[in-house]
C-alpha cells in the first residue's frame, strides 16, 4: 500500500502580517440550476474569534494539478501504491498551503519568496512522486500518461482566481449537468457582492478569513430571499420510467463516528481525506477497511441488510468554539476547526430513472459524487447543493453558502450518479465507471441505470451576519486546507453493501413504481 511517512506540522499562523493591497474574495457564486438531474483570518484573534474578513492577502492559495483526475488507466495491480502516491501529493500541498500561511511577513519583505521557497521546492517535490507513479505503472505492464511531468507545477492563486473560474462582479451563474460535464449559462445573481478593503488594525492585511485563517470569507454567504429561482423542471417522465423509490433510515451519525481516512481514495493512509467525515450506514470504516470487513461491520441502519457506508465532510460552525480535533491531524491542526454539527435530519433515498428501468447496484460499488478540490480544479465535477427549508425547490447554490431566513434551516442535498457501465465496481480516478445521466435523464454510452442515491442533510444553524465585508458566526464544510472552505467543495461518498437480496429488492421496488422503507 501507500507510504505513510508524516511530517508534524506547524500550525496555522494565528494572524497574517502586512502584505501588499487586499484582494477581496471573489463574490457572485455559481447557481446550480438543473439539481435534479445532477449530479478561510480571524479579527484579532487567535484560533477562537467570530467574525470574518473578507480581504485577503496578495497570495491566497496554492493551485495544483489533481493528479488522480488525470490517471484514468491504471492498471488494478499498481492502483494501490499509486493511491499511495497520490496521498503524499496530497501531503505535500497541504504542507506547502501552510507554509504559505505562517510566511506572510516574508512574503511582504520579498516578492519572490512564494516561487523560490514554496513553490519551486514543492515542484521538485512533487517531480519525485510523479516519477514513481510512471514506474508503478509502468512496472505491472501499463501506459501511464505522456504529460506526467507537467502536472508537478503548481501556481500561487490571489483571491481573485479562488472561486473556480467562475464570473466575478456580482454575475451569478447558472448550469446544468449533462453527462457528467457542466455546461454553463448566465443568469443574474440576487445577492450582494463583498468589495475589496483594507482590514485589520495599523494596516495589517487579513488573512483569508475564518477561524483557522483559510475560509470561510463574507463573499461566501448570500442571502437566499435575494437569490432569484433557478431550480429547474424534472426530466418528463416516459412510459418506461421507474418512478418508485426506496428510503433506508441510517440516523444522522449522533454516535459521533468520525475520521479523516477516505478508504475509496486513499486506502491504507491514515488521514487520506485531511478533513474529518460524518459516517452512518456501515460502523467499520476506516482507510485500512477491506471489502470483507464491510461485511462484518455492522449498520447504523434499520434495515439490518443495509451494511452500506455513507459518508460526509462535517460542517462546522466558527463562533470561537473548538471541538475534540482542535489540535488533530484533519482537524485544527490543518484548519478544519469550529463545533462540529450534527444533522437534525439525514434522509437517504434511492430514487429512478425517468426514462428506463434500473439495475441492481452491484456489491461493493463505489461513488464519489462532487469534487473535494474544486477552489483549484474548477466546478467541472462540482456536485453541491445548499439551500434552505422552504427554499429547496426554488434554489439551490453551489459556489455560496445560503443565510437562510429566521425559522428556516440549512439544506445540503446531493444527487448521485445513476450511470454505470455494467463491469466495474470502481475506476483508477474513482469517476469514470459511473456517470451523470444527460438533461433528458439517459444514460450514455452503453451505461445502464442504477436506483440513483439522493441524501438530504438538515442542519439547525443560527444565521450568519455579514456587515462591512465581516461574516459572523459563519458555518462551513471540512475540507483540504488549500481549498478555503468553500462552498463548492462539499461532496459525499458511498460504498454499496448488501445483505439478503437488498440490492435488488431496491431496484425491484424502484421499476414497480413503490414507495418502500
Amino acid at each position: 500500500m501507500g507510504r505513510n511517512t508524516r511530517k508534524r506540522r506547524t500550525p496555522l499562523a494565528n494572524k497574517a502580517i502586512a502584505a501588499s493591497a487586499a484582494l477581496a474574495l471573489g463574490g457572485g457564486g455559481l447557481i446550480w440550476a438543473n439539481f435534479y438531474a445532477s449530479a478561510h483570518e480571524s479579527n484579532n484573534q487567535s484560533w477562537g474569534g467570530n467574525q470574518t474578513k473578507a480581504a485577503t492577502a496578495q497570495v491566497a492559495t496554492i493551485s495544483c494539478p489533481d493528479v488522480g483526475q488525470k490517471l484514468t488507466n491504471v492498471p488494478n495491480q499498481a492502483r494501490g501504491e499509486v493511491a499511495g502516491e497520490l496521498s503524499n501529493l496530497d501531503r505535500q500541498i497541504t504542507d506547502a498551503y501552510q507554509r504559505l500561511a505562517t510566511t506572510r511577513d516574508a512574503q511582504a519583505r520579498d516578492t519572490s519568496f512564494v516561487q523560490n521557497s514554496i513553490l519551486q521546492p514543492l515542484q521538485d517535490r512533487r517531480k519525485a512522486i510523479l516519477d514513481r507513479i510512471r514506474l508503478e505503472i509502468t512496472r505491472v505492464g501499463g501506459t501511464a500518461p505522456g504529460d506526467l511531468d507537467t502536472l508537478a507545477t503548481c501556481t500561487a492563486q490571489n483571491a481573485n482566481q479562488t472561486t473556480g473560474g467562475q464570473q466575478q462582479g456580482g454575475q451569478q451563474q447558472g448550469g446544468q449537468q449533462q453527462g457528467g460535464q457542466q455546461q454553463n449559462g448566465g443568469q443574474q445573481q440576487g445577492g450582494q457582492q463583498q468589495g475589496g478593503q483594507q482590514q485589520g488594525n495599523n494596516g495589517q492585511q487579513q488573512n483569508n478569513g475564518g477561524q483557522a485563517g483559510n475560509g470561510p470569507a463574507a463573499a461566501d454567504f448570500v442571502d437566499i430571499t435575494k437569490v432569484q429561482a433557478n431550480v429547474q423542471a424534472k426530466p418528463r417522465k416516459s412510459r418506461n420510467a421507474s418512478t418508485g423509490t426506496f428510503t433506508t433510515r441510517c440516523g444522522v451519525n449522533a454516535n459521533k463516528n468520525h475520521n479523516t481516512d477516505n478508504v475509496i481514495v486513499a486506502p491504507g493512509v491514515t488521514n487520506g481525506a485531511h478533513h474529518l467525515h460524518d459516517y452512518v450506514g456501515n460502523q467499520k470504516v476506516n482507510a485500512f477497511s477491506s471489502n470483507n470487513t464491510f461485511l462484518q461491520g455492522g449498520t447504523s441502519c434499520q434495515n439490518r441488510n443495509d451494511l452500506s457506508s455513507y459518508y460526509w465532510p462535517v460542517v462546522r460552525v466558527q463562533d470561537g468554539s473548538q471541538d475534540f480535533d482542535q489540535n488533530a491531524d484533519g482537524g485544527g491542526k490543518e484548519g478544519n476547526v469550529g463545533k462540529i454539527l450534527v444533522p437534525a435530519q439525514a434522509q437517504i433515498k434511492y430514487v429512478g430513472s425517468p426514462t428506463s428501468k434500473v439495475v441492481a447496484m452491484p456489491q461493493f460499488l463505489r461513488i464519489i459524487t462532487g469534487d473535494a478540490k474544486t477552489t483549484t480544479n474548477g466546478l467541472a465535477n462540482a456536485n453541491a447543493h445548499w439551500s434552505c427549508t422552504g427554499f429547496e425547490n426554488k434554489v439551490q447554490l453551489t459556489t455560496q453558502y445560503p443565510i437562510c431566513p429566521q425559522g428556516s434551516k440549512v439544506v445540503r442535498t446531493f444527487a448521485f450518479q445513476s450511470c454505470w457501465d455494467g463491469q466495474n465496481v470502481d475506476s483508477a480516478n474513482h469517476r469514470t465507471h459511473v456517470a451523470f445521466a444527460d438533461a433528458n435523464g439517459n444514460c450514455q454510452n452503453g451505461f445502464k441505470a442504477i436506483p440513483q442515491l439522493t441524501m438530504r442533510l438538515v442542519y439547525n444553524i443560527t444565521p450568519p451576519t455579514v456587515q462591512n465585508g465581516q461574516v459572523k458566526n459563519a458555518y462551513a464544510v471540512d475540507g483540504f486546507p488549500e481549498q478555503l472552505h468553500k462552498p463548492a467543495t462539499d461532496h459525499d461518498d458511498f460504498i454499496s453493501v448488501t445483505t439478503g437480496g437488498l440490492a435488488n429488492k431496491i431496484a425491484n421496488c424502484v421499476n414497480r413504481g413503490q414507495n418502500c422503507a
